[in-house]
């Protein structure tokens, strides 16, 4: 069998296979609140086949969205919106569904990417103050953010535990936390974003410890037979800053802690990024990552694209799971297409069966043959 369509336990959590369909923003929420647009794309997604879906960087706090239109897990309004999509989605998918937390920090209160995406000011219309370690804006172009106090952090570390109490309320089956892409826990981690004086910053021991914190508590607040999982920049791509070698010192700590998995991507944190964008361009800060733990399981992610590539991923040890994010917009079929080139199997919902091809004769799992595998 296809190494990517065998099946995989990440803690309590059985997928059918390896594909893991990555969190992407979508910017139409309300006031923190999911709408029928999150019933459509989480619903198509939920009927690909794929072995996981996560759901969207969830801000746990109004202020840590990325712009006004983020989902939101911080109160009953945001929970109760995001109960009526579940209900939708899960009646006609039991896909296992994830969820990213998340704190935008200095990267908040900016306009939908259709839009442009620049920040919006503070005082005007669907903006707010902004949060980081330290006052450093993310480019010239933005207005510095408030340095968190500890009392800050403490209700920024209780909103994600009640962010993760209302994922375990809603059945969610795993959280990952969003450490990467210059949010905020990736900016306690970075030493470009992170200039504090106290237990906070300058040593590696220090830049990790709120995010161990956050890991910690969420660990403690979800049910402990459900994953909990934490996203990190590889690398910064900027001379100075976070590093592969920081990654792995990262994870190993996680591991320790009872972490379940890490998803290893790379950016986002500083504009003088220089990536070297093309196929598997992210695969080596998986492969460090998965060298150097014990037994936690890693996932890729990056510009993967193609059935042999994402499979010879997996085949090698690179990693132990591959997401998509772009590539299962473009084309949300993606396993089962891959599922055919490869001559595995895949579950398609009993209402998509007849359109099976006749050359592919054994692709589609119907929905009771699937739940029937051990």
């Amino acid at each position: 069998m296809a190494k990517r369509f065998q099946p995989l336990s990440v803690g309590g959590l059985r997928l059918p296979n390896r594909i893991v369909i990555a969190p992407m923003c979508q910017y139409s929420a309300v006031d923190g609140r999911m709408t029928d647009w999150h019933t459509i794309h989480l619903g198509g997604l939920a009927l690909s086949g794929a072995g996981l879906l996560t759901i969207e960087a969830t801000a746990v706090e109004p202020a840590g969205r990325i712009s006004y239109a983020d989902v939101g897990l911080w109160d009953d309004a945001t929970e109760a919106a995001m109960a009526r999509t579940l209900e939708s989605v899960r009646k006609w998918s039991n896909m296992p569904i994830s969820i990213q937390l998340s704190h935008a920090g200095r990267k908040a209160s900016t306009e939908v990417p259709w839009k442009g995406g620049g920040q919006i000011p503070a005082d005007w219309i669907n903006g707010w103050q902004t949060l980081a370690p330290s006052p450093l804006p993310l480019d010239a172009r933005r207005d510095a953010p408030l340095e968190l106090d500890h009392r800050a952090m403490r209700r920024i570390l209780g909103g994600f535990v009640d962010a993760a109490r209302r994922a375990a309320r809603l059945g969610l089956d795993a959280v990952q936390l969003h450490a990467a892409h210059g949010y905020l826990l990736h900016q306690f981690l970075s030493p470009l974003s992170n200039h504090r004086t106290d237990e906070y910053g300058g040593d590696l021991a220090n830049r990790m410890k709120f995010p161990l914190d956050v890991f910690d508590a969420v660990r403690d607040a979800f049910p402990s037979d459900r994953p909990v999982t934490v996203r990190i920049s590889g690398s910064d791509w900027v001379e100075g800053g976070w590093d592969i070698e920081q990654t792995v010192a990262f994870a190993k700590a996680l591991e320790r802690r009872g972490c379940d998995a890490v998803h290893i991507s790379s950016g986002g944190l500083d504009p003088r990024q220089q990536i070297p964008l093309g196929p598997n361009y992210q695969v080596p800060f998986a492969r460090a990552a998965k060298e150097a733990v014990v037994s936690m399981p890693v996932v890729a992610v990056g510009l993967i694209t193609e059935f042999e590539q994402a499979e010879a991923i997996i085949g090698t040890g690179d990693a132990d799971m591959v997401a998509l994010a772009r590539a299962m917009l473009y084309d949300p079929r993606w396993p089962w297409h891959a599922a055919a080139h490869l001559g595995a199997s895949v579950k398609a919902p009993d209402q998509y069966l007849r359109c099976q091809p006749r050359q592919y004769r054994d692709l589609f799992q119907t929905a009771e043959e699937a739940d029937s595998k051990p």
